[in-house]
């Protein structure tokens, strides 16, 4: 009767993964960092290449709304006027229908992106009384790009709106 041992063989002239040739750790690292730089490349590459294909930032050509008729629907407006007085980063714009309050965000904080008397044209969205400006353009064709629009409210804008009047 032979007495056969369960136990694995770790003797030192029989290798413990049965006749594989082990591979070092160092190999698997290896190609990981391998296929980490190849996918950082790619990714810089193809970041360059939108940097380098989008189009220059331009004032969208829409025609000026009198601030009179200024509605807060989130659509974007261009108003057209000349600056009557300066709050930091808010000025006043005004037209021979009215004034308005404009936002101009971080990029006005040191109150010299416009002057008093100056006739601009200021881009952006109207909504609770004032516009928050996106562009800025002024009389030597200069255009000031101060951030992208912002979007609808979270609550969800109009649609919502919609749905929530046509709920019993």
């Amino acid at each position: 009767m032979s007495m056969e041992n369960d136990a694995p063989d770790t003797s030192p002239e029989r290798p413990a993964h049965r006749g594989r040739p082990r591979r070092p750790a160092t190999h698997l690292a290896a190609f990981g960092i391998a296929a980490f730089a190849v996918l950082a490349i790619g990714a810089a590459g193809g970041a360059a290449a939108m940097k380098f294909t989008r189009p220059g930032i331009e004032l969208a050509p829409l025609t000026p709304t009198s601030i009179s008729s200024l509605k807060e629907d989130w659509g974007v407006v261009t108003l057209k006027g000349k600056v009557t007085e300066i709050y930091g980063n808010k000025f006043i714009v005004q037209d021979e229908t009215g004034k308005a309050l404009i936002e101009t965000g971080p990029a006005g904080d040191d109150g010299k992106l416009v002057a008093v008397g100056e006739p601009i044209s200021v881009q952006g969205r109207f909504d609770d009384g004032f516009l928050h400006a996106s562009y800025v353009a002024h009389q030597d064709g200069k255009t000031d790009a101060l951030r992208p629009p912002p979007g609808p409210p979270p609550h969800g804008g109009p649609i919502a709106d919609m749905l929530r009047k046509m709920k019993p």
